[in-house]
């Protein structure tokens, strides 16, 4: 019996989730950081800084520091006693410096269009939205417009009722005179005087 209950102690947890598990990750608690081999930066910050360079490399004041700092590089490498020289005649040095400023300069200048590419999509998008909702109101507008100008017409004006009451004045003298009974209006009829008592 001795040998059955410590094998009985020893057996794992069986079910679906018992299986599942491992002791380390829990679901209820964050994963830790994984380790990277690569730096990490924000790209926002170096886009806002791209747009700086950028910014700044398009400017007059960037193009006279670069002639001022050419110039002086060339007259120090002509002009300068031999051994403080430190870029002999076919200015291989000075090349090279151009060339890896120009190779910095393209992509951050790229980086920074298409940052304003972006800003210019979504200020697009929101002028669109925006010229969808004043033609929808001008379009509503319009209906009621349109709407009121037709129960206009309808509305009777006082040239209308003047020409309706003439009308009816006409109406009432014709039958008067053809049918020789006086003419009654409702409001007399009903204080008990008539028009032919006058």
């Amino acid at each position: 019996m001795g040998p059955e209950r410590e094998s009985t102690r020893e057996r794992t947890p069986s079910g679906a989730t018992a299986a599942g598990r491992s002791r380390g990750h829990r679901l209820d608690q964050p994963r830790p950081p994984r380790r990277r081999l690569l730096p990490e930066w924000d790209p926002e910050a170096f886009g806002r800084l791209s747009e700086r360079i950028a910014r700044f490399l398009g400017t007059g004041r960037f193009i006279v520091w670069m002639t001022f700092v050419i110039i002086l590089w060339v007259l120090w490498n002509i002009a300068a006693p031999g051994r403080l020289r430190f870029d002999e005649y076919p200015f291989i040095f000075l090349t090279l410096a151009l060339s890896l400023q120009a190779s910095y300069a393209a992509p951050l200048i790229l980086l920074a269009q298409n940052r304003q590419d972006d800003r210019d999509r979504v200020n697009l998008e929101q002028d669109r939205k925006q010229n969808e909702r004043s033609i929808a109101d001008t379009e509503y507008l319009t209906r009621e417009i349109a709407a009121l100008r037709m129960g206009l017409g309808e509305v009777a004006t006082r040239d209308w009722i003047r020409s309706e009451l003439q009308d009816l004045l006409k109406e009432m003298d014709e039958r008067r005179d053809g049918h020789h009974e006086p003419a009654v209006f409702p409001a007399e009829r009903s204080a008990g005087r008539d028009v032919g008592d006058r």
